[in-house]
């Protein structure tokens, strides 16, 4: 294993300590590294939270910030924060609107927001909840409740951040939150494995001429692992299981995000979105909107996904607005 750490036990708080040295806009709760709020609390407005395990960044706690969320609660690596974090989280965001809990379908996540809701509740603080269930690779049509999240929870984070910088009520910014959730698909693509810190060893193995295709941010199996194709044949069999789930006949506008996983070259990210194009302008879709960079990393692992959200004329207008956290910029357009 070679890494820019000290004590594998160490990384994610000497992470963290990092992102409060470099970005003051951002703090704590207490003493708890891993309780990551704004500095700034707005008055009045829906607060809004996410969390997960470290290891994903800009993914999770990249996205607290204006016009964004309001606080996550930061696990170990690939390990869910505590109940207790969520909570703590939630008292301080809470700004007598109600909060929005935001985050991935896995199992130590429901678990543990859950428990969170239920502590708010005998507190006084109204909860709701979206979850992140995009990856088309993870379960079928039909059973769609059963999905990860993967990178295209930034679309419902940017739709829920709009919407609360809005000062809409909670149901609304859960509502348009869950819409953009439902509109997203998302198809991701490995080259290579990662390393988490304190296990020191790769987390799968894969051939130096193979990929798979549908692996999650975890390593969790894809759906087929083949030998490595050229760009434009990766990319228009990972749009087929897009396509095969969005129809452009009505509803044509589109926003698209390409993600790195890590590793993957900027320029090769480019390469991919340039066959996208290609793909959904075939099928009749108009993009409007375009993310490219990293958004939801699996350590150093090399791969790519590929999200695209199903826009209409109230999404729009959401995604537009501009935002600024310390790991995402966007200038309204």
């Amino acid at each position: 294993m070679k890494k820019f750490i000290n004590n594998p036990e160490d990384f994610v708080d000497e992470m963290l300590e990092g992102i409060y040295l470099a970005h003051p806009e951002v703090t704590h709760v207490g003493d708890d590294l891993r309780c990551f709020v704004r500095s700034d609390p707005v008055p009045g407005k829906v607060g809004l939270i996410t969390g997960g395990g470290s290891g994903h960044l800009p993914l999770f706690l990249g996205f607290v910030g204006e016009n964004m969320l309001d606080g996550a609660g930061v696990g170990g690596v690939f390990q869910s924060p505590s109940s207790e974090q969520v909570l703590e989280v939630t008292r301080h965001v809470d700004q007598g609107a109600g909060v929005l809990y935001l985050y991935g379908n896995y199992s130590g996540d429901l678990m543990n927001f859950d428990m969170a809701a239920e502590l708010a509740d005998l507190e006084g603080i109204e909860t709701m909840t979206v979850l992140g269930r995009d990856d088309v690779a993870s379960s079928v049509v039909g059973e769609e409740h059963k999905r990860r999240g993967v990178a295209g929870i930034f679309f419902a984070y940017k739709a829920a951040g709009a919407a609360a910088a809005a000062m809409k009520p909670l149901a609304e910014v859960a509502r348009l939150a869950e819409k953009a959730s439902d509109r997203t698909r998302t198809i991701g693509v490995a080259l290579s494995p990662c390393i988490v810190p304190e296990v020191g060893r790769p987390s799968f193995q894969i051939g130096a001429d193979e990929m798979e295709i549908g692996m999650g941010i975890h390593g969790e199996p894809g759906i087929t692992r083949k030998k490595l194709t050229p760009a434009n044949e990766m990319v228009d069999e990972m749009m087929a299981r897009i396509l095969a789930e969005h129809s452009y006949d009505k509803d044509k506008d589109v926003a698209v995000l390409i993600n790195g996983l890590g590793a993957t070259p900027l320029e090769e990210l480019y390469v991919i979105y340039r066959r996208t194009v290609q793909v959904l302008e075939r099928a009749g879709a108009r993009i409007r909107h375009v993310f490219i960079g990293e958004f939801a990393t699996s350590m150093e692992m090399a791969g790519a996904s590929i999200s695209v959200l199903q826009l209409d004329d109230e999404l729009e207008p959401l995604i537009a607005m501009g935002a600024n956290t310390p790991f995402f910029k966007h200038i309204a357009r």
